[in-house]
C-alpha cells in the first residue's frame, strides 16, 4: 500500500503552506495600509504585529526584517499597476499599435494619480531601505510593469516611424548611462541602437516629469487640473516618434471610419 505523501503534491500547497501564504498576504496588506497612511516611516513590524494580535518577534517566521517587507509591498504595488497597463493594452485592437500606446500610457497616469502614496514609495527615494537590501524582487516587478511599453515602443522602432538622433552627440558617459538604464529596465538587445534608447529615456523623461508634477503637487498653485497639460505633452511627444494622438474619449474613432 503506498504511503501517502505529505506537503506539496498533487493537490497544490499543503494547509500549512497556505495558512503562511494568508498570513504574508495579511501583514502585507495591514503593512501596505499603514504606508499609504503614514509614510514609509510610519510602517512597523511592531505596529503591523499588534494590529494582527501577534508578537514583533513573531513576524520574523514571515519576514527577515522590515526592509525586506517594505520591498515585498512595493514589488506587488508594481505588479498591480503592470496589471492596470496590461489590461488597458488588452483592451483595444492588437493590430492599432497608436492606440494602444496612448491607452496603455493613460492608465500608468489614472493609475499614479490614484494611488499617490503607493506612487511615491515606487518612484521615490528610497533612503529607507539598508544598502545590503536585496531589491530584485522589485527590479523583476518593474521590468514587467515596463514590458508593455517596451514591446510598442521596438515595434515603432522596427517600422522605423521616427529617426534616430545623432549618434555622434552622445558622448560616452552618456552612453554608459543609456545602457545601464536599458539593462535594469529590461530593455537590452542586439538590435536596439544607442540612439533608440536615448529616444525612449527622453520619452520617460518627459511623461513621467509630468505625472510626477501631478501625484505630488507642484503645480497646484497654478493648475486646477494637470489633465489636459498631460494630453499636450503626450500629443507632443508621440508626435515625435510617429504616433496619430486620439483625445480621450475618441477611441473608436478607427473603428467607425473616422478620418486621421
Amino acid at each position: 500500500m503506498t504511503k501517502p505523501q505529505s506537503g506539496r503534491g498533487a493537490t497544490g500547497p499543503s494547509r500549512r503552506e497556505r495558512v503562511r501564504e494568508a498570513t504574508l498576504a495579511e501583514i502585507k496588506q495591514i503593512a501596505r495600509r499603514h504606508l499609504v497612511e503614514h509614510g514609509t516611516s510610519g510602517v512597523s513590524l511592531r505596529a503591523i504585529a499588534r494590529e494582527m494580535g501577534m508578537t514583533a518577534p513573531g513576524l520574523y517566521r514571515y519576514v527577515p526584517g522590515i526592509d525586506a517587507l517594505l520591498v515585498l509591498i512595493t514589488a506587488d504595488m508594481f505588479q498591480e499597476v503592470a496589471d492596470a497597463v496590461s489590461a488597458a493594452d488588452a483592451s483595444v485592437p492588437a493590430e492599432d499599435t497608436d492606440l494602444r500606446i496612448l491607452t496603455s500610457l493613460r492608465a500608468f497616469r489614472s493609475w499614479a494619480v490614484s494611488h499617490r502614496a503607493e506612487f511615491a514609495t515606487m518612484f521615490g527615494p528610497r533612503a529607507r531601505l539598508s544598502s545590503e537590501t536585496d531589491v530584485t524582487p522589485v527590479v523583476e516587478a518593474g521590468r514587467r510593469f515596463g514590458a508593455t511599453f517596451y514591446t510598442l515602443f521596438d515595434r515603432l522602432l522596427s517600422e522605423e516611424r521616427f529617426p534616430l538622433p545623432d549618434g555622434s552627440r552622445i558622448t560616452p558617459e552618456l552612453e554608459r548611462e543609456l545602457r545601464a538604464f536599458a539593462d535594469t529596465c529590461g530593455f537590452s538587445a542586439p538590435h536596439i541602437p544607442v540612439e533608440a534608447i536615448m529616444v525612449l529615456s527622453s520619452c520617460w523623461v518627459r511623461l513621467y516629469g509630468v505625472v510626477c508634477m501631478e501625484v505630488f503637487e507642484h503645480l497646484d498653485f497654478v493648475m486646477r487640473d494637470m489633465e489636459p497639460l498631460f494630453e499636450s505633452e503626450l500629443q507632443s511627444m508621440l508626435a515625435g516618434l510617429g504616433v496619430r494622438y486620439r483625445p480621450p474619449g475618441a477611441e473608436g474613432s478607427t473603428a467607425m471610419g473616422m478620418p486621421d
